[in-house]
């Protein structure tokens, strides 16, 4: 057993990578529908650390990860994020988790009076259940004692067990249905033009009577395929190409305008054909389809963007990403100086532009050493929550002159999953010796007390958000995520939850709950005597 201590104090990387390697096959095993995920990693961190307590990595390390997560996130769900802050769900949710953010850190302070613990140490207790480092510095600069780092290093392991426990009981107890949402395929209609109302009518009058979610990407007149322009004029006979991720509204559409026809225009590739490209250029990226300006004389219309696993129909103010497919429907003549608008290229939709995230990040980081003085309280920094807010604004805009904020979907899952593992993996191996230590001497109290609170945390939460404000189950998830604060916990919520909710969910709430909790610890010590 000294031989394998003394390997792992000696090789710090390979005690962190085993450390991974060890808390992914844990987090494997499935006991009735319970698994950990990747929040294994920590609990298995927290043994290797109390048994080679020399083997942690630099914190540094660590604060990298969660730096790669918070970023990665925001990056991705800036829109969301921003859209939910003036939407009636956005005010609930934020709402819900504040509700539980005060419910739990009053508790916390009720047992120094109820049990003779100090301040400082039951301060940490709340930072530690509520995981957020951010809020252990802020204690510990406004009481300039160490009793909120033992309190923490109890805690923090609680704060994630205890809120993955309470969401496995909530979906075990509720049974929630959590249907995912079926991947949006384009489908196409050809609809020969028969209605009398709309012989004569221009193209542009045209579309503002289409169902909702249908377009036209073409039209076949005197057996030649055109791209339709604003003030075309509809003929009897004419053939309009609709699409639409709606089979129902297609139908629709050829009831209003005619009927259905096979094979007339999709058949006939002599004047415009189908071209599929990848975006990769810097030409097209972070712009709007309607801002795309292609070069002159090329004939060309975008059918439809496929993202991900979904088809999104060309509106003009769709941004287009990094690794989004393109549909084009061009004249063979044009396909060359098309492909090379769009760059075309699978191996430039999986590079990232590190000037990009390195602005980005730098900016982040540079905004959260900012004081920011609140009225009877001082000064408080936001730390990484200024780095996650600015990733959420990046990602709003994705784009400012020549820097694209955004990045590939497939790069940013990567990014942010290592970070989060790495960032597990070095708290955990680092936390272990004090985790042990202080547990021996405080015996089994402190981590009872952990318990109450992150229950607290979790069950109040989780009352306005299901109960009281109606929110669906899988937004609930994110919420709760979001207020307990550890990315390992939204890891398990995207399990029971399998939607993009629990992602928006939490990328709404952990920044301006990071502010609430470090601003209750700030009031908390200024009023009791810190």
């Amino acid at each position: 057993m000294d031989a394998i201590r003394t390997l792992l104090e000696s090789q710090l990387l390979f005690s962190l990578f085993l450390t991974v390697a060890l808390g992914y096959v844990v987090g494997e095993v499935n006991i009735k529908g319970f698994s950990l995920g990747s929040g294994a990693v920590l609990f298995v961190g927290l043994a290797v650390g109390g048994f080679a307590p020399k083997s942690a990595p630099p914190g540094l390390l660590g604060t990298l990860g969660l730096l790669l997560f918070l970023y990665g996130v925001g990056i991705q769900y800036g829109a969301q994020f921003f859209k939910g802050l003036t939407s009636a769900n956005g005010l609930k949710a934020n709402a819900s988790a504040l509700f539980g953010v005060v419910g739990a850190g009053v508790l916390a302070v009720a047992l120094v009076p109820m049990f003779g613990i100090k301040l400082d140490e039951s301060l940490g207790l709340f930072a530690g259940s509520g995981t957020s480092t951010a809020t252990l510095q802020a204690i510990i600069a406004a009481l300039h004692s160490d009793g909120a780092s033992v309190g923490y290093s109890v805690a923090y392991p609680i704060g994630v067990a205890g809120p993955i426990l309470g969401l496995y009981v909530l979906h075990a107890v509720l049974k929630p249905k959590i249907v995912q949402p079926a991947a949006k395929v384009i489908e196409t209609a050809e609809i020969l033009v028969k209605n009398a109302e709309f012989i004569g009518m221009k193209f542009s009058a045209l579309t503002s009577r289409l169902p909702p979610g249908v377009a036209i990407a073409a039209v076949r007149r005197d057996k030649h395929n055109q791209i339709p322009t604003e003030d075309l004029v509809i003929r009897a006979d004419d053939v309009l190409l609709a699409t639409g991720t709606d089979p129902v509204a297609l139908k629709q559409a050829a009831e209003t305008f005619g009927v259905l026809q096979t094979g007339r225009i999709t058949s006939d590739r002599e004047d415009l054909d189908y071209l599929r490209v990848f975006a990769s250029s810097k030409a097209v990226v972070g712009l709007a389809l309607g801002d795309i300006r292609f070069p002159e004389g090329v004939i060309c219309s975008i059918a439809h963007v496929r993202r991900a696993d979904a088809d999104m129909l060309p509106n003009p103010d769709l941004i287009l990403e990094v690794g989004d497919r393109v549909g084009l429907l061009v004249n063979r003549a044009h396909i060359k100086a098309v492909r090379k608008l769009f760059g075309d290229s699978i191996k430039g939709t999986a590079e990232l532009s590190f000037i990009s995230i390195g602005m980005g990040a730098a900016l982040g980081l540079l905004l959260g050493l900012i004081p920011i003085t609140v009225p009877g309280v001082g000064k408080l920094t936001l730390g990484l929550a200024a780095l996650l807010l600015l990733a959420l604004y990046l990602g709003k805009i994705r784009r400012s002159g020549p820097f694209i904020w955004t990045m590939p979907l497939s790069a940013n899952l990567v990014l942010r999953n290592f970070g989060l593992t790495i960032f597990l993996a070095q708290v955990g191996i680092a936390s272990g010796p004090k985790f042990f230590a202080t547990v021996g001497t405080a015996g089994v109290s402190f981590l009872l007390y952990s318990l109450a609170i992150a229950f607290a945390l979790v069950l109040i939460t989780a009352v306005f958000c299901l109960w009281v404000f109606k929110l669906p189950f899988d937004m609930a998830v994110g919420v709760i995520s979001g207020a307990t604060g550890n990315p390992a916990i939204l890891g398990f919520g995207n399990r029971i939850a399998p939607t993009d909710q629990p992602d928006i969910g939490y990328a709404m709430i952990f920044p301006s709950m990071t502010i609430a909790k470090i601003l209750f610890v700030q009031i908390a010590a200024a009023l009791m005597g810190g």
